[in-house]
């Protein structure tokens, strides 16, 4: 019983979908056809590129600092072990720490990346519901975030549309 209400309910919306006016964009063609856009995601894979290697530069000085350890753990005493474990342990949390501090959601590089291409998407999307509203459209389906889009009809790809629209 169930599976006959559910088939009934997505056979309405279906119908209702499908009698309505739907565009389809590839949101991902249009942000690349933006040269600001390719410069911010340059850019943000250059900082990426510097960040890591910062990264990399403190987890290594904690592995330099382990291996010594492990070198002269049998000639130090107990407490001296325990000293430079806990040292060990607390330059990979700092090491931790910083990695979060640049590559965590609030991370230094997700701050410049919504700096850089947070106004871009702005003038993408109002440019999207400008051409949408403009066309009589009632759903804009964008085609490069939708895995499960199996088919559209070219006639209602509007993608260049929306890129003339930015120019």
């Amino acid at each position: 019983m169930k599976r006959i209400l559910l088939l009934a309910l997505f056979a309405l919306g279906v119908g209702t979908l499908s009698a309505q006016n739907c565009i389809v964009v590839d949101s991902e063609k249009i942000f690349k056809s933006i040269d600001a856009y390719n410069e911010a995601i340059t850019e943000l894979d250059r900082l990426a590129e510097e960040y890591q290697k910062l990264v990399d530069a403190k987890f290594e000085a904690v592995e330099q600092l382990y291996q010594t350890y492990v070198a002269q753990r049998a000639s130090l005493s107990a407490s001296s072990r325990q000293t430079r474990e806990e040292a060990i342990l607390s330059q990979e949390r700092a090491a931790q720490q910083y990695q979060e501090g640049i590559f965590g959601k609030e991370g230094t590089l997700m701050k410049r990346r919504l700096e850089l291409i947070a106004p871009i998407q702005k003038r993408v999307f109002d440019a999207i519901e400008a051409y949408a509203k403009q066309a009589g459209a009632a759903a804009v389906i964008d085609s490069a975030n939708n895995p499960t889009l199996l088919y559209t009809d070219p006639a209602s790809e509007r993608t260049q549309q929306v890129i003339a629209l930015l120019r």
